[in-house]
């Protein structure tokens, strides 16, 4: 498989399947799908999604799940990934599914796949078609965080970082229960990196960690080359008012780590 124009790293928890699915929504969307596939992809990852969830690491258990998609000529391929005990296909998917599991995979994709067994985990791999003219990026993936409380997603800065952040960002400011006006002011933030990104991301590659705690959403975006987090803290200035949207977090800060650089920030609920 070529280098992922996305890849996920996520606890496989129900919570987390409308994280997956409106990222990858909003990828398909940068890449050209036809509206009229976008459906039947929400469809399909839910269903892969919410089979890891139920049947991978038991109902006591805990572990991650792996989402990487990437664009193959016309169409989309998308993996999901454990490492649990190895998928017991049923047809009572609960919550967000549709209840069809496996079969509804296989009749809404292009091509389907399923490999692993018993104590091996699962792999799940799904081809959606796109529109003829949409347009992909292949980058080399590089170092990639390992398995976070929130979301981890890594993809090419050019084009994608966008239309992919507003979506999680939405997710998560939905969950830690903000109001229109603050979720308003988080997706506003995510747009004010978004805009800046390809430039200032190490190898043109984004490496996103987003999660909500305690009524914040955090957002980690990185690695930058050096001076580019102070960078992306100066273009957030609007000159005409004289005031920043860095007035909208409820903390901003740039961490060093080497030659990289990270840019964290974090907006609660509640406007300050």
């Amino acid at each position: 498989m070529s280098a992922p124009d996305l890849r996920m790293v996520l606890p496989a928890k129900a919570e987390n399947v409308g994280v997956v699915r409106h990222a990858l929504a909003g990828l398909a969307e940068a890449l050209g799908m036809e509206p009229s596939q976008l459906g039947d992809l929400k469809t399909v990852v839910t269903e892969a999604c919410m089979n890891t969830v139920v049947h991978a690491y038991g109902e006591d258990g805990t572990g991650s799940m792996e989402i990487d998609a990437v664009r193959e000529e016309d169409a989309l391929l998308i993996v999901v990934r454990d490492h649990g005990s190895g998928i017991r296909p049923k047809v009572d998917v609960e919550r967000e599914s549709l209840r069809m599991g496996l079969p509804l995979i296989a009749a809404l994709s292009s091509s389907f796949e399923i490999s692993g067994g018993d104590g091996l985990g699962t792999v799940v791999t799904m081809r959606m078609l796109l529109s003829p003219n949409g347009n992909g990026a292949e980058a080399d993936p590089g170092p990639f965080p390992g398995p976070k409380p929130g979301a981890a997603m890594s993809m090419p800065a050019e084009g994608l970082v966008g239309p992919v952040l507003s979506r999680v960002i939405s997710v998560f400011a939905v969950r830690a229960d903000f109001s229109v006006d603050r979720l308003s002011d988080a997706v506003l933030l995510g747009d004010a990196v978004a805009a800046q990104a390809a430039s200032h991301f190490a190898e043109g590659r984004a490496n996103l960690v987003v999660d909500a705690d305690g009524g914040a959403v955090s957002i980690r975006v990185g690695p930058l080359v050096p001076g580019a987090g102070d960078q992306l803290l100066d273009g957030m200035r609007i000159p005409d008012i004289d005031a920043s949207l860095e007035r909208l977090a409820d903390a901003i800060r740039v961490e060093r780590e080497g030659d990289a650089e990270h840019l964290l920030i974090e907006i609660s609920g509640r406007a300050g």
